[in-house]
């Protein structure tokens, strides 16, 4: 092969086939369709797990674990974090720890500060959960903790109208 070989014949920008205008289109007639069957028929579709009549891959293969579709999408994000990437006296909220690009999720339910490493930094915080441990050293440092409203999470046997009186 040589040099000049390697993209001859390729088309960049490929003419788009016209369907169904004439013998003379070459895609005229059946317009590339073939002649009968379910696939020549206007409004023919398939399912994706479709396999030609045999079982679908998706219900041969075994199913594990849980999936639980109504749980709230915590993001969470330790006390480290914030000593490194805020100044003294800085307010924290999920709007300023997206402009930082700390929070790289596009969206998340509930924004939750856990207590894993250090905070010297006086820090005002706004958050939707805290845990005890980083509630008490957000307090330690001089900073102070503000609970933002958002879902709640669903607790078994309680009532709709109990949640949102919260």
């Amino acid at each position: 092969m040589k040099l000049h070989d390697v993209n001859q014949g390729i088309k960049k920008n490929k003419k788009r086939r016209r369907i169904g205008r004439g013998p003379g289109s070459g895609h005229g007639k059946t317009a590339g369709r073939g002649h009968n069957g379910q696939k020549s028929r206007a409004g023919w579709s398939q399912r994706a797990t479709f396999q030609g009549g045999a079982m679908p891959m998706v219900r041969r293969i075994p199913k594990r674990g849980f999936n639980n579709k109504f749980a709230l999408d915590v993001f969470a994000i330790n006390v480290s974090q914030l000593e490194k990437s805020f100044e003294d006296g800085d307010t924290v909220s999920p709007e300023t720890l997206r402009e930082k690009n700390i929070v790289k999720q596009q969206s998340y339910d509930v924004l939750k500060i856990l207590g894993n490493g250090e905070l010297s930094k006086k820090l005002n915080v706004s958050a939707h959960r805290f845990s005890a441990s980083a509630t008490e050293k957000i307090a330690q440092a001089g900073g102070s903790t503000t609970v933002l409203p958002g879902k709640a999470p669903v607790v078994k046997g309680q009532k709709k109208a109990d949640r949102s009186a919260e």
